[in-house]
C-alpha cells in the first residue's frame, strides 16, 4: 500500500493554485502529478482541508450488528459450518457474507471450534 503525501506539500500546492498558478505549473513546481494537484484542489475547495483520507480497511465488519444472532446459531448448533451460517444470514437477514467473511467474524472475537479433539498416536503402527 502506497503512504498519503504530508499537509504540508499538500498545502503548498493549494496554496500556489489558489494563488493563480495552473493546477499544471502547480504540479510541476512541486513534482507531483497534475491529475494529484487537481485532486487536492478539489479536496480543498470541497472540505476546506487538504488533509488525507483514513487509509486502510474499515475496523467494523458488517457483521457486528448480527453479533448475537451469529452466537445463536452456534450455540443452538456447535457443528454449524462457515458457509451454513453464511446462507441463514442471507435467508433470515438479507445479508450476503462470504464463509472468509464469517471466519474473519469470529477470528476478531477469539473464537476457534474444533471438530473432533484431538487423538493419541495409535500405538499398533510402526514407523
Amino acid at each position: 500500500m502506497g503512504w498519503a503525501y504530508g499537509i504540508d506539500l499538500r498545502q503548498r500546492v493549494v496554496d500556489a493554485i489558489e494563488a493563480g498558478l495552473s493546477h499544471r505549473q502547480a504540479a510541476e513546481r512541486f513534482c507531483v502529478a497534475i491529475s494529484t494537484a487537481g485532486n487536492w484542489h478539489r479536496l480543498w475547495r470541497a472540505t476546506g482541508s487538504a488533509r488525507p483520507g483514513k487509509q486502510g480497511q474499515p475496523s467494523r465488519s458488517k457483521l457486528d450488528a448480527y453479533e448475537p444472532q451469529i452466537l445463536a446459531m452456534v450455540a443452538k448448533n456447535k457443528d454449524i459450518a462457515l458457509y451454513e451460517i453464511a446462507d441463514r444470514l442471507v435467508q433470515e437477514h438479507g445479508i450476503c457474507a462470504a464463509p472468509s467473511t464469517v471466519w474473519q467474524f469470529f477470528n476478531k472475537r477469539g473464537i476457534t471450534f474444533k471438530k473432533r479433539r484431538r487423538m493419541r498416536a495409535n500405538s499398533s503402527t510402526t514407523m
